[in-house]
């Protein structure tokens, strides 16, 4: 558990008028305690931190705590949320807060029955509050330790990408370009794949999350690579477009385009900047060269221990919620248009005070 990441929700706790919130998303659980499990709930109270897990938990969860004096654990003989409803009787909760974004209907209602059970009237019941991106506010701003663990994957991923012309050419298929990278990046100290990597060669490059074929790559094909890579944990992404053999002129505008794109959304990215701002700097040059129709996502999201978290980098973005330092997040534009092909390209940046810093460095070109 990080000292400072638990006052930090402790002080939200107070604000928000609650006693306690219940962490069930397991991302969320090893921000704030470092458990790394499929299943367990963290009980954050304003006065203490309790890790409910079951038995195949309980042994890194309690090594955890001796390491953490403020962080109770709790095994639970039977189901979890059971064991959690009835540590929010015993802890005098009166309000407390779930996770609504990852807590599904069924598991809400098991939990208010579980809350409800023996007490003589409702009213008795503790009340369950829902919130909204508690914990992903949180998490979208990195601390120091974070940032070195994403600048150390940013330096590895990009030693992977330096090398992908010795994975794609004539005669290889996607399937096997896919399987290269995905070696090269286990090699390169990658836990995994933070998603299934994507090689989508000639026509195939205008599906913007086209999944590899056995389609063979051709000479004058075009070809878009998009991987990633979790690294203690932390995921980056990175995408580059190469050409195969000569380049059609209508291929080489769209690679122009989106370039440029790329470089006015860099451009942009500092303290204060909005979200709906940067995604609109590359998104009014694609559109200036014709290509406002062929880029329908957004310009980049955050990357952590999730490789799609907070900030989203795209006009939809919440108004009023600026960058700030300490955010990671890609940039990647993309342009896609049938019968000719797809291009993205695609770094991550790292907000800092006067600006921002690339964590990926691998030459953009052809």
């Amino acid at each position: 558990m990080v000292p400072q990441r638990f006052t930090r929700v402790q002080a939200a706790l107070r604000q928000a008028g609650l006693d306690a919130l219940l962490v069930t998303h397991p991302p969320n659980v090893r921000y704030l305690t470092g458990l790394q499990a499929s299943a367990g709930v963290a009980v954050v109270t304003t006065q203490t931190c309790l890790l409910v897990v079951d038995f195949r938990y309980a042994t890194s969860a309690r090594t955890l705590a001796a390491y953490h004096p403020g962080l109770e654990v709790e095994v639970a003989e039977g189901s979890i949320d059971t064991a959690v409803a009835a540590a929010i009787r015993r802890l005098g909760v009166r309000r407390a807060g779930i996770e609504a974004e990852h807590l599904s209907v069924s598991r809400f209602h098991r939990l208010g029955s579980a809350l409800a059970d023996g007490q003589l009237q409702p009213a008795d019941s503790p009340v369950v509050m829902s919130t909204e991106r508690f914990v992903e506010r949180m998490r979208a701003v990195k601390d120091s330790v974070e940032v070195e663990v994403l600048r150390e994957a940013g330096r590895r991923i990009s030693a992977v990408a330096r090398n992908l012309r010795q994975w794609v050419g004539p005669g290889v298929s996607e399937l096997d370009a896919a399987a290269a990278v995905d070696a090269a990046m286990r090699a390169a100290g990658f836990e995994r794949p933070a998603f299934e990597t994507i090689v989508a060669s000639g026509p195939n490059g205008a599906l913007p999350h086209a999944r590899p074929t056995g389609r063979i790559i051709a000479e004058g094909d075009g070809v878009v690579l998009d991987f990633g890579g979790v690294y203690d944990g932390y995921c980056v992404d990175l995408t580059r477009t190469l050409q195969i053999g000569s380049t059609p002129a209508g291929f080489r505008h769209l690679f122009e385009a989106v370039r440029e794109a790329q470089a006015a959304a860099l451009g942009t990215v500092k303290p204060g900047a909005f979200p709906a701002d940067i995604d609109g700097a590359a998104r009014g040059v694609l559109a200036a060269r014709g290509l406002g129709e062929a880029f329908g996502h957004g310009t980049g999201h955050g990357l952590g221990l999730e490789v799609h978290e907070e900030p989203r980098i795209s006009k939809l973005a919440p108004a009023g919620e600026p960058v700030v330092a300490g955010m990671v997040f890609t940039i990647e534009p993309g342009a896609y248009v049938a019968g000719v092909g797809g291009v993205r390209i695609e770094d991550d940046v790292l907000v800092t005070p006067t600006g921002c810093e690339l964590l990926t460095d691998v030459a953009v070109e052809l």
